[in-house]
This record gives structure tokens, sequence and C-alpha cells, in this order.
């Protein structure tokens, strides 16, 4: 890991086409902008932990009933 210090209107560059601007720091809070190219996806960390804690808590428990229904039904 990479660990900058930054002020106000300072950037970072990744690559050659991702820009990283501190946009403003108020009150223990940070704003950041993000230049990317829209084919670059920028998720916020905590959103995308708890979409997979979702799925994989949807994913965990299946009735063996409802299976077998549903295989019964489309399996003809």
């Amino acid at each position: 890991m990479l660990i900058l210090s930054r002020k106000v209107d300072e950037s970072i560059i990744i690559g050659d086409n991702i820009e990283v601007k501190i946009i403003s720091i108020d009150k223990g809070m940070v704003k950041i902008g993000i230049e990317a190219p829209s084919s670059v996806s920028i998720l916020r960390s905590e959103l995308l932990k708890e979409v997979e804690n979702s799925n994989k808590a949807a994913s965990v428990h299946v009735d063996d009933a409802v299976l077998e229904s549903f295989y019964k039904k489309f399996s003809k």
C-alpha cells in the first residue's frame, strides 16, 4: 500500500488516465474527486462488501424441497 499526504487541490495520477484529487477537508472528512474513463468501475468498498455479504447470505440456505419442486417442474 502506498500512503501519501495531499493538500486541498493536490492530486495523484494512477496509470495514464486516472486522477484522484483532494477537493476539501472539513471536520475530519475528506472529499475526493476521481477522474477516470467510463470503462473504469469505481465503487465504495463498504457498499461492495455489503452486496457480497447479501449475495453470500442469499445463497447459503436453499430448501431441498424447493429445489426438488423446481427440478420436477422444469425437467420435463
